[in-house]
């Protein structure tokens, strides 16, 4: 009898360390251009052993075989953050040497811990999902928008950061997991979205109410507006503005936005550029009946966001940032709780497109109504 597929990516993924600790004692591996290539062998050992995994399965969906990979990377990053906080030893010195010196970050320690923590989890539910024939594409979206927040904001950190002038060749080993959560995304949205059934007198009558007759969405309203606020404020004091309150901001209260690594200025601006309209578009979204695209992108946005304020406010307090970087003391309280309401936004949002969507469900025809009662 076989076991579960699930089971084996997880016995699969959790070899991560021994393979690791392997290669951390070969000396003919530790030069730049070795351990790329046995990088890209390990990954390719991993794919053909899942690909042995699923067996006679004709039909598997091409995106179990992103989640299966993806898993045991999952581990090699929580090895690097355990490792990173003195937990364990051994495991990463040869790679972070002459691989890929960011990773001993903080804000790079953070992601490990998501990585090997959420998303692991993630992965593993997805698959079980998927080979038990339940539906799994919001979880899929969650983590589509988790990895690229990762991914936008890591990759150009460590090019215009102080690391950018000491990238080794393994660093291109982030090419594909750059690109495939894009493409995952991509095959994601393509994909027909399972409507919950609802009543078309419900949605009818649900569609008629305007902003001030719903509480809950004129508060996330203005919640949204807020968090936009919020993110031109720190755009600009990341682009050096000279207005006092953002010199104030920045020096006395989130000084890591002036850190050498750059992880924190390219977030700042990815906030500015992209969720900025993103939020503006989900108000529009909350004023308007029938935006039915507000449960798949509110979904992948909430998983953005709680990846990279994640990473963001971790980094910010962790003892691998120096210390003339971290939040001071006195004003621990007012920047956490900023943003955690900043995180907090975006997922409620979802939240409250899944659990009552009859608003954004497609317009209810003239008619349909009565046609919905004599039927019933």
């Amino acid at each position: 009898m076989r076991a579960p597929v699930e089971i084996c990516v997880f016995l699969l993924s959790v070899c991560a360390p021994a393979v690791l600790y392997i290669l951390n004692n070969i000396p003919a591996l530790q030069e730049p251009l070795p351990l790329l290539g046995m990088g890209m062998v390990v990954l390719g050992s991993v794919l053909l052993l899942i690909l042995l995994t699923v067996g006679d399965k004709t039909r598997v969906d091409p995106l179990f075989y992103v989640f299966a990979e993806f898993s045991f990377t999952c581990m090699v990053g929580l090895t690097n953050a355990l490792e990173q906080d003195g937990f364990i030893s051994g495991f990463m010195g040869f790679y972070l040497k002459m691989g890929e010196p960011h990773l001993s970050t903080a804000y790079a320690v953070m992601m490990c811990y998501w990585e090997g923590i959420v998303h692991f989890l993630l992965f593993l539910t997805v698959i079980h999902r998927m080979f038990k024939g339940k539906l799994y594409r919001s979880l899929a979206l969650l983590w589509a928008g988790s990895s690229i927040a990762h991914q936008i904001v890591l990759i150009p950190g460590v090019v215009v950061g102080k690391y950018g002038s000491n990238i080794r060749p393994a660093f291109w080993r982030n090419t594909p997991f750059f690109l495939v959560p894009f493409w995952a995304a991509s095959l994601l949205f393509s994909r027909p979205r399972q409507m919950p059934i609802i009543k078309a007198d419900e949605i009818a009558k649900e569609q008629k109410k305007n902003l001030l007759s719903r509480p809950v969405d004129l508060l996330l309203s203005f919640m949204l507006l807020g968090a936009m606020g919020f993110s031109v404020f720190r755009g600009f004091v990341v682009l050096n503005c000279p207005l006092d309150i953002c010199f104030t901001y920045i020096y006395q209260y989130e000084p890591y936005l002036n850190d050498s690594v750059g992880f924190p200025r390219v977030m700042m601006l990815v906030y500015l550029f992209y969720a900025l309209p993103l939020m503006a578009v989900f108000i529009y979204g909350l004023r308007t009946p029938g935006s039915s695209w507000m449960l798949d992108w509110t979904i992948f946005f909430a998983g953005a966001m709680a990846q990279a304020q994640w990473c963001h406010i971790g980094a910010s307090l962790h003892s691998r940032t120096p210390f003339t970087y971290r939040v001071p003391a006195d004003k621990w309280w007012p920047v956490i709780i900023l943003n955690v309401l900043y995180t907090a936004t975006p997922a409620l949002m979802a939240l409250r497109c899944h659990t009552n969507p009859a608003y954004f469900m497609k317009p209810v025809l003239k008619g349909q109504t009565n046609n919905e009662k004599k039927k019933n």
